[in-house]
């Protein structure tokens, strides 16, 4: 008996479907919503591209509903990366730890 496949081949990856997830629930868009704005643009791309798409897909329906921008969204990512850099191995990531634009 094989292993089954894991759903996810990065951390991000789970990450990225958490939220999407913890969205919906929290109203920020329907399933349908998320529906429209993904599979569209799910049906153009190769396997080894599924989540860069579902990433494109989420920061596109959060710009739509004026929950954030796409350079919001840029901005963030760039302050997180730099607060995971300055952030000891070991020790708790903390936005507070990258330097605001």
């Amino acid at each position: 008996m094989t292993a089954p496949e894991a759903p996810f081949e990065q951390p991000w990856q789970a990450q990225l479907f958490a939220m999407t997830v913890a969205l919906n629930e929290a109203g920020a868009f329907t399933w349908s919503d998320w529906a429209a704005a993904f599979g569209p643009r799910v049906q153009e791309v190769e396997s080894d591209a599924y989540w860069d798409v579902w990433s494109e897909a989420l920061v596109a329906i959060l710009d739509q509903r004026g929950i954030a921008t796409s350079t919001d969204v840029e901005r963030l990512t760039r302050r997180w990366q730099e607060a995971a850099h300055a952030t000891p191995h070991g020790q708790p990531i903390e936005l507070s730890a990258a330097p605001q634009d």
